[in-house]
């Protein structure tokens, strides 16, 4: 296991790696590059420069997280093959940098959602938080400016501005797609993807639908174990696994995170962790929290505990983090909480790991 922490470079970060460095425990980054138009190449020279950039503060860079996939492969479109021929140009690209985990997503029109990016906690911190309500009441078209209004100049990976520009248009397209049409078009990306993961030796992790429950009409995919069981089994290659976040599946109080992650670690299937504690007061009404059990509904230590025992040996980074004392910084991403839940993490990691050998 190999404790990570997210990173957004070319200035587009109040993190530096000189900052990472200094969190015990963590030894590498998973970066990406934001201003490439989703659906382009990411080029190799851009990658080499990013590379360097992490390796000389000593730190590595193995997982890149958002390559985002272009509208028109989850529409099904007859441009999807360009863009295919472009994710797959992209993946090779990682690999000449040794690259070894992809994060990405599956999500139609919408990535991540929240109501409010700055919810005051009673600890005077704050975090992000998601009332569906609120968002029903809210024009689609305006969810991603209200957001961004909010993100404090940074980029939000996943409202692109060429997404906002489109996001009615596209909501409207998929209430005439069945479910099952567009797992056909998963299935389609994933089987001419995944040969291409292989030859590369890049490990695909479908990141988590979040929020997990349908807004406005739109097909979600990733968001219970029967769907989990139902993606992998559209292409059985151990390449085509899982970024298993906790928020974001733990944001439907259904989810037994635990049994999650024994059944699909157990079978080598997941790659990547995000690990975060949500908070609820209704069904879905949430907010973030620290990453301590008892500061949400999750506990952290069975969540750990199913990764360490069914053999994960893949990357973990604390995930969204709040706001404490008195930080500004990208909504989720600042230093001090997520540096706080990865020294936990680690400790609770250590924990499980010393508790086995003592049976043996």
């Amino acid at each position: 296991m190999k404790m990570i922490i997210r990173w957004f470079p070319g200035g587009d970060d109040s993190v530096t790696l000189e900052q990472i460095r200094q969190i015990p425990g963590v030894t590498g980054v998973a970066a990406m590059l934001s201003d490439i138009p989703v659906g382009e190449i990411w080029p190799l020279e851009r990658l080499k420069a990013l590379q360097k950039e992490v390796n000389t503060a000593g730190l590595e860079l193995e997982v890149i997280e958002s390559v985002n996939i272009h509208e028109d492969i989850k529409k099904g479109l007859p441009t999807r093959d360009r863009y295919i021929d472009n994710y797959i140009k992209t993946i090779e690209n990682l690999s000449k940098i040794n690259i070894k985990c992809l994060c990405y997503n599956f999500m139609p029109v919408m990535d991540w959602v929240r109501s409010e990016l700055e919810f005051p906690l009673e600890d005077g911190s704050t975090a992000m938080a998601y009332d569906h309500n609120e968002i029903l009441k809210l024009n689609p078209a305006s969810i991603g400016k209200e957001m961004l209004g909010s993100s404090r100049g940074f980029t939000l990976p996943g409202w692109e501005p060429e997404r906002l520009k489109r996001m009615q248009e596209d909501i409207a397209f998929y209430q005439n797609m069945t479910a099952e049409q567009y797992w056909d078009n998963l299935k389609y990306f994933l089987n001419a993807v995944i040969p291409y993961a292989e030859k590369y030796d890049v490990k695909m992790a479908i990141h988590p639908d979040d929020p997990p429950f349908e807004i406005f009409g739109l097909p979600k995919v990733i968001n219970n174990i029967e769907n989990i069981r139902k993606f992998l089994s559209l292409n059985t290659s151990p390449y085509n696994g899982l970024t298993i976040c906790t928020g974001s599946l733990g944001a439907d109080l259904r989810n037994d995170i635990p049994a999650i992650i024994r059944e699909f670690a157990a079978q080598g299937r997941i790659h990547f962790a995000h690990i975060r504690n949500v908070k609820h007061t209704s069904e879905k009404v949430f907010t973030e929290s620290a990453h301590l059990s008892k500061c949400g509904d999750l506990d952290m230590y069975e969540i750990v505990k199913a990764l360490k025992e069914n053999g994960f040996n893949g990357y973990i980074r604390p995930d969204h983090g709040r706001m404490i004392w008195g930080e500004k910084a990208r909504p989720g991403y600042g230093l001090y909480d997520r540096a706080l839940g990865a020294a936990y993490l680690l400790g609770l990691w250590e924990a499980v790991e010393k508790m086995h050998s003592c049976k043996k």
